[in-house]
């Protein structure tokens, strides 16, 4: 799957596959840097907002995919994001024929201990 350009800007790269899903891999570098040490917090929505994208996008062949454009976005910070690989995947709680509704997950070391979780509502524009 090619991943959009602001998916290249953060460094993502497809580390997987679960149900169906990319498994997305954010390496800590300078660019994703908030206060040293940490992530910034607009890395971690990044990456959140593309895990549930690649998601979606995953269920459509690339010439049905639809046009997505958000209609709500809430993330949860749970713990701060260290100097270390960071994963998320999205989640498709319900599909419709014009609103999605989507989860995803961020984690570091432990997938139990997740360091943000985003849900989102999305129009589909076919």
């Amino acid at each position: 799957m090619k991943l959009p350009p602001y998916a290249e800007l953060l460094g993502l790269s497809v580390a997987g596959e679960e149900a169906g899903a990319p498994l997305l891999l954010m390496p800590f570098g300078v660019g994703v840097m908030g206060r040293p040490g940490f992530l910034h917090g607009g890395a971690i929505g990044g990456l959140l907002e593309m895990a549930a994208f690649t998601a979606l996008y995953a269920r459509f062949p690339d010439e049905e995919r639809p046009r997505i454009k958000p209609i709500t976005v809430t993330v949860d910070f749970m713990r701060g994001g260290r100097e270390a690989d960071t994963f998320a995947i999205g989640i498709i709680t319900r599909l419709g024929t014009r609103v999605a509704n989507l989860e995803a997950v961020a984690w570091q070391e432990d997938r139990a201990k997740p360091i943000a979780v985003a849900r989102m509502n999305v129009l589909l524009s076919r």
